[in-house]
């Protein structure tokens, strides 16, 4: 008994779980968690016996021995339940590092334009505070915020604490040389300056090694999941033209086989990998100026409640009036709006099977073309909202830094900052013109220049802008000379930027094998129900092959559906940017197999 604790203590007390666990973020106690992970994988091997047991009673035969089948599942199910929830901490540590990583060199900006003025803790809640921002990175630093806070540490003490359990050797770097600069007293502006864009090199090494991981997975996703199904497809025509079918009943395994191996390679790619950000966030900013301090959150007790009443329905009218004036903003700025379209022309598909007009256009595989059909419909207002964002996010981007070059160029020449925007607003700009005149318009009319900065970067949403946007605003909150600022702001967009393209250029790639091998398997299925069936009826000889065609069909759609979100994981880490790839494939599909075969 003396000897088994030990053995349960390592167990429940595993240091490297504990590790991964507090690097992961995910609050739960290691024994809990250990406690959880062993009552999953009990529950599973239970779940397998009472499934063995159940074909056994109602006689179901399989290709294998069922005995062999229910002993290899016991064993390998709970197994592999169990390695999933063991390391699962260290794969969401892992992503974590790379996602602190990405956002590191623009956060070590920031703190450079607060170090001139706050002390080092403050920079920390600073960093905190703008978590839509910086994203895990402002997560770290919300630990130092917290031992600080809430448990009474001194700021040496939290950041070493930081620096035990963050899953980043950088960011573990950075804390360790701000703990030395702390203690010596060094200048945090100098640190900073100093360290900006070596960060900004480690981050394009960084990129690199995710590159050559995404060639892995690519490589791995072809060779499984197509090649696979190729030969297997041949191996069964083969034996039909031998009289033999040993491997058709394995094809119920492929149809589930085959989806839960592409969805596991797409949550490995969620977790791991940092997506392109196009989430466009906006929120109202509400101040004293130009009266918007006036309006109350409960207009029953407000002392002019009928008056508050009627700019509240006024906002309403004028937001309705912007919608019909600007339905792509609309269109794009939720995901629920193009949701609800797609819900709309799924309906309209399933009428049209239902009512008969699927299967007279279609009289042969009439439900493969329906299935193929509902989520070609389903995704196409998804895929427009997703690519219409893109578009407009790219665009913005890439006309920031000239915007803020702009500026730089008539600080230069002794303008003031707001003389500078009224001046670029009378000057084409792209997408950001409407933008710039609206601030132009507001500090005309007696606005603050940072309040109007803000509302800007607001009504535009995107994390890049708000990035430089908030810089700058910061920049002309402690000093007039901001042409450092600036500079430092173009040089993060443009790094953004570069990363960004140099993915999507590296991506396309691996966008073009997927493509070719996905166009192979179309082509095989061609051949071997067409031209090879042909050379045999020349001889005389005819074959039924009914039934392959339809099993090809469907790993067709199978292989279209989860190729397309393969796809938009290695180009951008979405599902969303898959969709239009996914509508692709699954078009050839229906036209190879309805039309040519």
């Amino acid at each position: 008994m003396t000897d088994k604790v030990p053995i349960l203590d390592r167990i429940f007390q595993n240091k490297k779980l504990e590790h991964d666990l507090r690097s992961a973020h995910i609050a739960i106690a290691v024994d809990q968690y250990m406690m959880l992970t062993i009552l999953m994988t009990m529950l599973s091997g239970l779940l397998v016996l009472l499934v063995g047991v159940c074909l056994t009673v109602f006689g179901i035969e399989l290709p294998i021995p069922l005995g062999l089948v229910i002993a290899a599942a016991v064993l390998l199910i709970p197994a592999g339940i169990f390695v999933c929830f063991y390391y699962y901490p260290a794969l969401e540590a892992s992503g974590r590092k790379n996602k602190i990583e990405q956002d590191l060199p623009y956060a070590i900006t920031y703190m450079q334009a607060l170090s001139s003025t706050v002390t080092l803790y403050t920079i920390f809640r600073n960093v905190y505070d703008a978590a839509d921002l910086y994203g895990e990175v402002s997560r770290e630093c919300g630990l130092i915020v917290r031992d600080v806070e809430l448990f009474g540490e001194d700021l040496l003490t939290a950041i070493e604490n930081t620096i035990k359990i963050t899953p980043s050797e950088n960011f573990r770097e950075l804390l360790n040389d701000l703990a030395l600069v702390y203690r010596s007293g060094g200048n945090l502006t100098s640190f900073f300056n100093a360290k900006a864009e070596s960060y900004r090199e480690l981050s394009r090494q960084q990129m690199e090694s995710l590159l050559q991981f995404l060639e892995m997975i690519a490589e791995i996703y072809v060779t499984a999941f197509v090649a696979g199904p190729i030969a297997i497809i041949i191996m069964l025509v083969a034996q039909n033209l031998s009289g033999s079918n040993s491997i058709g009943n394995l094809m119920p395994l492929l149809y589930i086989g085959l989806p839960l191996g592409a969805i596991a390679l797409i949550g490995v790619l969620y977790i791991l990998l940092p997506p392109d950000n196009l989430g466009i966030s906006r929120r109202e900013i509400r101040d004293n100026e130009f009266g918007a301090g006036l309006l109350a959150e409960n207009t029953e007790t407000a002392p002019d409640a009928e008056f508050l009443k009627q700019v509240n329905a006024r906002k309403k009218v004028l937001r309705l009036v912007n919608i019909i004036r600007h339905p792509i903003k609309f269109f794009i700025s939720d995901y629920t709006v193009p949701a609800v379209f797609s819900a709309i022309l799924a309906v309209g598909v399933l009428l049209l099977w239902l009512n008969g007009t699927v299967a007279a256009f279609f009289p042969e595989y009439t439900v493969e073309v329906f299935v193929c059909l509902l989520l070609i419909a389903a995704m196409i207002p998804l895929m427009a909202a997703y690519e219409i964002r893109r578009h407009y996010v790219n665009n913005v981007e890439k006309q920031m830094p000239e915007f803020l070059r702009e500026i730089a160029d008539m600080r230069d020449i002794g303008m003031t900052l707001q003389s500078s925007i009224a001046m670029i607003s009378g000057s084409k700009t792209g997408i950001l013109s409407s933008e710039v005149k609206v601030v132009a318009r507001e500090l005309e009319h007696g606005a603050h220049l940072s309040n109007a900065l803000v509302r800007m970067e607001e009504r535009i949403g995107l994390v890049s802008v708000k990035r430089a946007i908030s810089l700058l605003v910061k920049a002309s909150e402690v000093t007039d000379y901001i042409r450092e600022i600036l500079t430092i702001a173009i040089a993060d967009l443009e790094h953004y930027v570069k990363m960004k393209s140099k993915r999507f250029n590296v991506s396309f790639v691996y966008l073009a094998i997927i493509y070719l091998s996905f166009g192979i398997y179309l082509f095989c299925a061609y051949q071997m129900n067409v031209a090879f069936i042909a050379s045999f009826e020349g001889m005389g000889v005819t074959f039924d092959l009914s039934q392959n065609k339809g099993d090809m069909f469907h790993i067709g759609m199978i292989l279209a559906f989860f190729s397309g979100i393969m796809a938009g994981q290695l180009s951008g880490n979405s599902i969303l940017c898959g969709l239009k790839h996914s509508i692709i494939m699954l078009a050839a599909t229906i036209v190879v197999f309805t039309f040519f075969i």
